[in-house]
Formats: structure tokens, sequence, C-alpha cells
């Protein structure tokens, strides 16, 4: 395949980093790894000496990525937006969820315009990387502290949603007796909580597009849906949406 026809897209976020090659505006390979020390090594291992036009890169290691790679720089939210309107050209907001931040993104005209976005980057509540804590917490691997959630319809009340407090305060509820599962769902619920308000304030026409890892957890993804009212549309690998975005801006 010539040069001009293929096309990188890089996305080094705080917890995975995600790889797309483009060609002929499809996805022809990607790859999805823990993001490490030596990211930037796996990821010269798996270019493999290809050739690409262009390459750009998003996500927290960005521009460490296009300190080592002969990529350009793109923002997360211009990436995200992006790879949004090429997955779904539907969509008219998008809810991504990663491990340290949360980001709401409302399209506007076009293949990847966006008109403003609400971003939580303060505190991990609210985050990919809560629910992995307190899922470690309570003993599930990440898919079975979704399931859990999933399993039942009893909840208990949580009074902080700060991760350090949680964490005490779900350590209290296990001694106490109270259900591991009715625990999940009641921290599934919290960070629903915490999500909708960012996403409330849209007037969200058209899909609503949910990105990111946290996508692949159907107990949030249902209460969300359900606090606004509106489905949530889960594209197929959601941790690429923002990679797919790169690849696409280093395309133009």
């Amino acid at each position: 395949m010539a040069a001009t026809d293929l096309f990188l897209g890089l996305d080094l976020g705080s917890r995975t980093t995600k790889l797309v090659e483009m060609a002929g505006g499809k996805v022809i390979r990607f790859d999805i790894f823990d993001t490490t020390h030596d990211s930037i090594l796996k990821v010269r291992a798996r270019l493999d000496r290809r050739d690409y036009a262009r390459a750009a890169a998003a996500g927290y290691g960005r521009y460490l990525t296009s300190a080592h790679l002969d990529c350009r720089v793109v923002t997360e939210i211009t990436a995200c937006a992006l790879g949004a309107r090429f997955i779904d050209p539907a969509a008219g907001l998008v809810i991504d969820i990663g491990g340290q931040d949360s980001k709401v993104i409302q399209l506007g005209n076009g293949s990847g315009a966006f008109t403003e976005f609400e971003m939580n980057d303060r505190c991990a509540a609210g985050t990919g990387r809560f629910l992995e804590v307190m899922a470690r917490l309570l003993g599930f691997s990440l898919e079975e502290f979704g399931r859990a959630a999933c399993e039942t319809d009893e909840t208990v009340a949580l009074s902080s949603m700060c991760t350090v407090f949680a964490e005490s305060e779900v350590i209290s509820l296990l001694a106490s007796g109270c259900d591991r599962k009715a625990i999940a769902r009641a921290l599934h619920q919290s960070v629903a909580d915490r999500i909708f308000p960012l996403a409330a304030r849209f007037d969200a026409r058209g899909d609503i597009l949910m990105a990111g890892g946290v996508a692949l957890d159907p107990c949030f993804v249902d209460l969300l849906a359900t606090k606004l009212c509106r489905p949530i549309v889960v594209p197929p690998d959601p941790q690429l949406v923002t990679a797919v975005g790169a690849a696409l801006a280093a395309a133009r």
C-alpha cells in the first residue's frame, strides 16, 4: 500500500494506548494496550516500519508521542468529535469517560465540528479510574463489576463521591454485611449521577454516543440512559473513537 493511502491515529491515554490505521476512509487495523513507562517503544514495535502518509496523536501523551514520532498533535476534544461523527453520522452529543477524566462534547454541523464541551479532570470520581479502584476493592474484575451491578435492583446509600472517602465507606459497608452487588450498583449510580449534569445542560439533537472504556460497562450505560431519558449508542470498540478521530485529522 502506498504511503499516500495510509494514515495513523494514536490516542495515548492515562490507562491504555490506542492505535488506528485508516486507508480509503476505513479502519484497516487497530490495537489497544496498557499505557506504561515504555509506551512509545510499544507503539514503535507495533508500527513495524510501516510507511504512513501522515500521523496524528491525541490523549495525555500526545506531546510525548509527537516528540518521538513524526506526527502532529491534535486535542482530545477535536479527535473525539471527529471520530464520533465518522462512526455515527447522526451523533449530536458525545460522552467520553476515560481513565482520568470525563468529557461531554456537543457536535455541530459538518464532519467533526464541535460547538461546546464540558470536562471534569479535577476529580477521579466520575472517571474510569474510580470504577477500577472500587471494583478491585469489592474483589471484582472490571467486567465482573459491571455484570454484578446489573444483576440486582438493590442498592445502598453512599455519602461520599471522593475516591479516598468512598474507599473507606465501601470497606465499612462490606464489614457491616452489605451485599457486594448492591454496593456495586450504588457506585455505578454515583458515577452516573456525576456525569448527568454535564450532559443534561446540552440540547442533544441526534444520537448520544458514548466513547471510552467505561462504555463497555452495561450497567453504567443503562443507568445514565435512564437519567437522560434517552438511549445511548455504544459503538463497537468505543475505546477507539479518539484514535479514529486522530487518524482522520492526520488525513486532512
